[in-house]
Parts: C-alpha cells; structure tokens; sequence
C-alpha cells in the first residue's frame, strides 16, 4: 500500500473565553482506496466504461461523482476534453463488503480519437465532501491509453467473431479436475465452434486443473485470466461482480450471445433443438433467464456400482453427470436462474441477471432452455456417488427426487466428442 498522505497539523482543544472546552478532531489515514480499477473499455466510438471497486460507505452514505478526460497524444492535436455525460451504475445488489462494485461510464459529445493518432483516458473520482465535509478529495488517474493506429471503428458495428462466449465467475478452492474436464467438454460440444470461454482464476485452478484446461486453450477456445490479486480487496465472493462486468465489457464487441453461469452447472436444449435455433428464437430479446433443474449431488443408481470413474480412464468409468441422475422435483420454491445476453445493449450486469440493459427481457423460456445444476460437485475431490439406488422417485434427507437421465443419455456423445477433439491426453484425470 502507498504511504498515506500527510496529515494536517495536530490540533489541540481550547478553552474559549465563555469557559467552554471547544473540542478538536484529529484524522489519520484511510480507511480505503477511493476507487481501484479492473480494466476501461471502449463502447463505442464516443463512450468508455470503467470497471473497478470503490468505498462502499462512500457509495452508501455519500454521493461521490466521476468524470472522464481525454488527453490526445499528438502535440498538434486539440487540447483534452471532458466527457459531457458521466454516470455510476452499482451493479452487486449492495453485496459489497469493504468495497462495491463500480462501472462508470463516460460519454463524450463527439468521437474521440477518430483520427487513430492515440491518447489516454484519465478517470477523476471526487467524494464529494464524503469522509471529511471540510475536503472535497479528487483523485485522477489514467485508465486507458491507446497507442496510434490501436483502434478499428469498424469492431462497433461489424459481425463478431463468436456467437457464443462464456464469462466465468471467480474459480476458487480446491477444485475438481475430473469435473472441470466434463463441463468444459460438454460446453464446447453444445456451443461449438464460434464459441469461446473465459475463465477467472482466483484461486482455484491449481496445476492438474490448469492439465484439464490446457488442451482447449490450445485450440483456441478457453482463455485464462489469473485475478487472484483481487483477493487483496474485500469485496463479495471473490469480487465475482466486478469480474463479470469486466468481462462484460472487455468482449462486448467479440460475440453476439454472452452467458453467464457457474461450472456445476450444464445448459441444456430440448431434443431435435441446437442452441442456435433456441437463440435465434430469443433474438428479440437483449435477456433471457435460464430455468434450474436442481439434481442431487450424492444419490445414484445401483447398476452403477463398481463403475466409478477412476484415474486412466477405466471401460466404463462413468462422470459425474452421467450418475447424479435424481432431479429435485420439491415444488412451490422459487429457484435461481441464470442468464445470457446480447452484450452490445448491455451497460453493466450481476450474476443472475441484468438490470442495465437496453430492450426487453424475457423469463418465459421454459421449454426451450434450461440448465442442470450440481451443487457442490466442483469442490468435492472424490467419487461423487455416496447413496446408491434402485427406485425412480425416492424420498431422501426430507426432499423429493425423480429419476432423470437427460444428462446421463448424452455423456457417451460427449466422450467422443473429447476424443475426437483433443484424443486420449486427460485419460488420468483425477477426482
């Protein structure tokens, strides 16, 4: 941490003339950083975002302001301007701990850089008084710099270069890899070849599940971010708010339908769909939530004794959703849902869903996708199986469950796919 500015001169109480003791109040420090930044983005040609954390008091209690300034990096050019328009959103529900989430935006009256001869982009973050009523603190700094020649206008409004992309919340803990290389599998199969997944690291992609991402980083279709630093910062649940807007806005332009879920959870469309033809059905729409069909994360069938997967790759080894085949069918709960976009009319987003979009949103979208959610999977460093049995609807732990095997029917398709596509390398993956 940077050494704290220098306090003013300690003051001491006096006694005035009446006899009253006029107390003094002397301040030290700070208790945290006015704002710390992720990443800044363009928008379009005239607009920016600035994703990062702030003071949750400061937010709470306080009305801070932001403002953007571009400075051109060509001496003949025009002297800096600053953004005509320039608001917050506080996109993490008031999960914040120390720190919430920012996304600032900055929109200028004009393009900015349209020459493409480079600047940068300075954020001025003021307290407005808060903290300290007699101190209206400013702090600026430069969140942007692009070089000459860096920019192509055209990526506003061209065709992007996926149709899906996955944005991953914070990966912590310690993860399976068996788990990880079924999900990761399973996806790319659903998504296909346009798609592309992000990843963020915080803490809980350890070496053998690095071995399990490797090949599909490979091809070209998982990219790894390492943002374990942000640990440093008390935000909520690893700051997976501001991970999620950051990659809302770092790949807004790359990909036409954005997802956002977790990696015990697996999308799934109805049989004779492919997730095109469901998409382009939703393509009215900039959102759409995803129904959960919540499975238990312990109880199997019996036929399935014996044919634990196990390190090597065993005939018959079976995965993870290939036995967890028993569906919660308690009814009257009102369940999370998961989501997806179209990012270009997006300005900030949570982890459920959006509430900073242009156009509509719809959550009637039983029937055409939905995903199968096993909680508690990822974490768990062994054979999943720890209840097996013969029934199709069983009563278990005071919850009732039904036999589904929709998963279970596609996992063969999904090993051979993995074959096809990066051979027998994570053959001795681990639990």
């Amino acid at each position: 941490m940077p050494p704290s500015p220098s306090p003013p001169s300690t003051q001491k109480d006096q006694v005035a003339d009446n006899g009253v003791i006029k107390r003094v109040f002397n301040p030290y420090g700070s208790a945290a950083y006015n704002f710390i930044t992720m990443g800044a983005y363009r928008g379009g040609r005239n607009t920016f975002a600035v994703i990062g954390l702030a003071s949750k008091p400061l937010h709470v209690y306080s009305k801070p302001t932001y403002q953007c300034e571009w400075v051109p990096q060509s001496s003949s050019a025009s002297n800096s301007t600053f953004s005509s328009v320039s608001y917050k959103m506080l996109p993490d529900w008031g999960y914040g701990h120390v720190y919430t989430v920012v996304v600032v935006n900055c929109t200028f009256s004009e393009a900015v850089n349209s020459e493409n001869s480079g600047g940068k982009l300075f954020l001025e973050a003021s307290t407005s008084g808060a903290g300290d009523k007699n101190l209206n603190i400013t702090d600026r700094f430069e969140v942007l710099n692009e070089s000459p020649g860096d920019i192509n206008m055209s990526l506003f409004s061209s065709k992007p270069k996926y149709d899906y992309l996955y944005c991953g919340s914070s990966l912590y803990g310690g993860l399976s890899p068996q788990r990880v290389r079924e999900w990761i599998a399973y996806h790319v199969r659903l998504f296909g070849k346009r798609s592309h997944f992000v990843i963020h690291d915080a803490g809980g992609v350890h070496e053998e599940v690095l071995e399990v991402l490797k090949p599909w980083m490979e091809l070209g279709y998982v990219t790894l971010q390492d943002i374990r630093e942000q640990e440093r910062f008390d935000g909520y649940y690893h700051n997976q708010f501001m991970v999620v807007n950051d990659c809302l806005h770092r790949y807004k332009f790359m990909t036409k339908w954005m997802f956002f879920f977790d990696v015990d959870e697996y999308i799934h469309v109805p049989p004779k769909n492919t997730i095109k033809s469901v998409l382009d059905s939703l393509s009215d729409y900039t959102q759409f939530t995803i129904e959960q069909m919540p499975m238990n994360n312990k109880l199997c069938l019996s036929a399935d004794y014996g044919r634990y997967y196990r390190a090597g790759g065993s005939e018959g080894g079976k995965w993870g959703f290939e036995k967890l085949v028993y569906k919660d069918v308690k009814k009257g709960i009102r369940r999370d849902r998961k989501y997806a976009i179209q990012p270009r009319n997006v300005f900030a987003t949570g982890v459920h869903m959006s509430q900073n979009v242009a156009g509509k949103t719809t959550h009637k979208t039983e029937g055409k996708i939905r995903y199968f959610h096993y909680h508690g999977t990822i974490a768990q460093r062994r054979e999943p199986c720890r209840n097996l049995v013969n029934v199709t609807e069983i009563n278990f732990e005071n919850n009732p469950y039904a036999l589904d095997t929709t998963m279970r029917d596609l996992a063969w398709s999904v090993k051979k796919f993995e074959h096809n596509m990066i051979g027998p390398r994570l053959k001795n993956t681990r639990q």
